[in-house]
């Protein structure tokens, strides 16, 4: 059975570039431009993982994942943080909202891939 990602992120390239790196390896993509469009997609969607950038207009992604910790029945839901940020700070920042774990852009698609597999196994 496919597993479904929810990508959160506020560039249209980058959304579609995941897209295209997840589908061919079997995975159903969701999409989602910002945090808040994302609240709203999760909230009619069981996805099995998230994928959710940092800077982002109206929700930022720090906000997103605590949002989605908040919420009983999405809790577990694992989530991979996709930025360029590389800051130490904003990863403990992301670690202590709930991140599951975190890639710096560029991504390279197998080591994306191979992230998500270790998350929803």
């Amino acid at each position: 059975m496919s597993k479904t990602i929810l990508t959160v992120d506020d560039s249209r390239t980058m959304r579609e570039l995941l897209r295209s790196a997840l589908e061919p390896a079997g995975f159903t993509v969701l999409q989602a431009e910002d945090g808040l469009h994302g609240l709203e997609v999760l909230g009619a969607s069981e996805p099995d993982a998230i994928i959710t950038d940092i800077n982002m207009p109206r929700m930022n992604g720090l906000e997103f994942i605590e949002a989605v910790r908040l919420d009983a029945a999405k809790r577990a839901i694992p989530i991979i943080v996709l930025t360029t940020e590389s800051d130490t700070a904003k990863k403990d920042r992301a670690r202590r909202a709930g991140a599951t774990g975190w890639i710096v852009k560029p991504f390279d698609p197998a080591r994306l891939i191979a992230a998500i597999n270790r998350v929803v196994a």
